[in-house]
C-alpha cells in the first residue's frame, strides 16, 4: 500500500479541504425511499472499511468522510454531490441505482472531480465520463448471461415485465436481444410505470400466453409483488429475474413464493474460506451481528480501492483518476478489481436459485450434483459387475 506525504497538505488546500494533511471521502447513497434496501448495505460496508482504515498505522495522513442521504431522489442526489464537491470532497460513492448515476455524473464533470458508483449497471453509462467509474458489472453482461442461459435451458418462449424505467429498459432490452438471437421467442414486453401497486392484469396476461419463463426487470420491491402473484396465481413456468432481487431481507419477506425463482447475481458466498472473504465476512458480522450481501461488499471495496488509488506524489485531483486508471489488480471481495478504458470492471454475474436460506449457486450446484449422479452410477454399475462375476 503507498503511503500518502505531509507534501498534500498544499494540495488538499487547493482542493478546498477542511483540514490540512486530510483526505475527504464522501458518498451520496439512498439511506431512506424506495432504494433504501441497497443503500443501506452500501452504507454498512462503506462504515466497516472506513473503521478498518482508520485502524491502519500505514496510513501518515487522516482519511475523512461524510455520507450523506438522497432519499432515493436523483435530483437530490446530484445536489448533494455538489455540495460535497463544493466543500473540499476529493471524491465520492454515489450512484447506487442507475437513475441517480446518471444525475450525479454531468456535476461530477463540472467539478473535474471522480464519482465511483458501487451498483449502477446500465450500459449507458459505460465511458460517459472519464469521471466516472464503478465496480459493480454492466447490465450488457447481467443481460447476456440470463438470456443464453435460459435459452439454454429450454425456456424456450418468455414474457417480460420490465418497469418503465432507464434501467430496467436498458437490461431486458439486452436480454431480448441475446435470447432472440439463440433461438428463444419474446412473445410480448409488457411495462409498467413507477407507482404501479396492481399487477393482477400483468399477472393475467402472462397466464393466457402461457410462457415456458417470465423475465421481471424491475428493482425489489416491485419484483416482490410480482413474484408473490404470479406464484399465487398457479403459473407453472420458471421466473427469472435480475440482481435486484437478492437482497436477503427482500428474499426473507417474500418467503416460500420466491423458492425456485432464478437471478443473475455477482459471484460472492458469505462461506467462502478463501480470502479477503473470509476475512470481510467476520468483520461485517462482528460489528453488525448479520451477515453482508453483496452490496455491503461493493460499499466496502469502494472506500478501499479509493485509498490504494491515491498516488505519490499527489498534486492534482486528476492525480488521483489517473491512480484509480493506475490500479492492477487489486484484490477486493467479490472478485478483482481492475478498470479498462471505459472504466468498467471486468467481473461477470453467475445465475443464483432462490432457496431457503437463500441463494445458491445454480451452475455450480447443479455442477457437482450431476458430478456426483455419475459417480453414484459409476459405482453402481461397478457393483452390478462384481455380483454378476461372482454368481457366475
Amino acid at each position: 500500500m503507498r503511503k500518502l506525504f505531509p507534501a498534500l497538505c498544499a494540495t488538499l488546500f487547493l482542493l478546498g479541504c477542511p483540514g490540512a494533511g486530510t483526505i475527504e471521502f464522501g458518498a451520496v447513497l439512498p439511506l431512506t425511499g424506495s432504494s433504501a434496501v441497497y443503500g443501506e448495505s452500501v452504507r454498512k460496508g462503506i462504515e466497516l472499511a472506513y473503521e478498518q482504515i482508520q485502524a491502519r498505522e500505514d496510513l501518515e495522513q487522516t482519511i475523512g468522510l461524510r455520507i450523506l442521504d438522497s432519499e432515493s431522489d436523483p435530483d437530490k442526489a446530484a445536489q448533494l454531490l455538489e455540495q460535497l464537491y463544493d466543500e473540499g470532497v476529493l471524491a465520492v460513492i454515489g450512484g447506487v441505482t442507475t437513475a441517480e448515476a446518471l444525475a450525479m455524473v454531468p456535476v461530477a464533470d463540472r467539478a473535474d472531480r471522480v464519482l465511483l458508483s458501487p451498483s449502477a449497471s446500465s450500459p449507458e453509462l459505460t465511458g460517459i465520463s472519464k469521471n466516472f467509474f464503478r465496480v459493480f458489472f454492466s447490465d450488457f453482461d447481467e443481460g447476456t448471461k440470463m438470456g443464453v442461459f435460459a435459452a439454454g435451458k429450454g425456456y424456450n418462449s418468455v414474457v417480460i415485465l420490465a418497469k418503465e424505467e432507464t434501467w430496467a429498459r436498458g437490461v431486458q432490452e439486452i436480454f431480448v436481444e441475446v435470447f432472440g438471437g439463440n433461438d428463444g421467442e419474446v412473445m410480448e414486453v409488457l411495462e409498467f410505470p413507477e407507482g404501479t401497486s396492481d399487477f393482477s392484469g400483468l399477472v393475467e396476461r402472462v397466464n393466457t400466453l402461457e410462457p415456458s419463463a417470465v423475465y421481471l426487470a424491475a428493482y425489489a420491491q416491485d419484483v416482490a409483488k410480482l413474484v408473490e402473484e404470479i406464484t399465487a396465481s398457479g403459473y407453472d413456468g420458471k421466473i427469472l429475474t435480475t440482481n435486484a432481487f437478492a437482497p436477503p431481507s427482500v428474499l426473507a419477506e417474500v418467503g416460500e413464493a420466491a423458492y425456485g425463482v432464478l437471478l443473475t447475481a455477482p459471484h460472492f458466498e458469505v462461506d467462502h474460506e478463501g480470502e479477503p472473504i473470509k476475512s470481510f465476512v467476520q468483520a461485517y458480522d462482528a460489528k453488525y451481528g448479520e451477515l453482508p450481501d453483496v452490496w455491503a461488499a461493493h460499499g466496502y471495496d469502494a472506500l478501499n480501492v479509493f485509498v490504494e488509488a491515491i498516488p505519490e506524489p499527489f498534486r492534482t485531483a486528476s492525480d488521483f483518476r489517473t491512480g484509480l486508471r493506475g490500479i492492477e489488480a487489486f484484490p477486493d471481495v467479490p472478485g478483482v478489481i481492475r478498470f479498462d478504458e471505459r472504466r468498467d470492471v471486468g467481473k461477470f454475474p453467475r445465475v443464483y436459485q432462490v432457496v431457503s436460506g437463500g441463494l445458491r449457486d445454480y451452475e455450480t450446484d447443479v455442477t457437482k450434483e450431476k458430478e456426483e449422479l455419475m459417480k453414484k452410477l459409476r459405482e453402481l454399475r461397478e457393483q452390478r459387475r462384481r455380483a454378476a462375476m461372482n454368481n457366475n
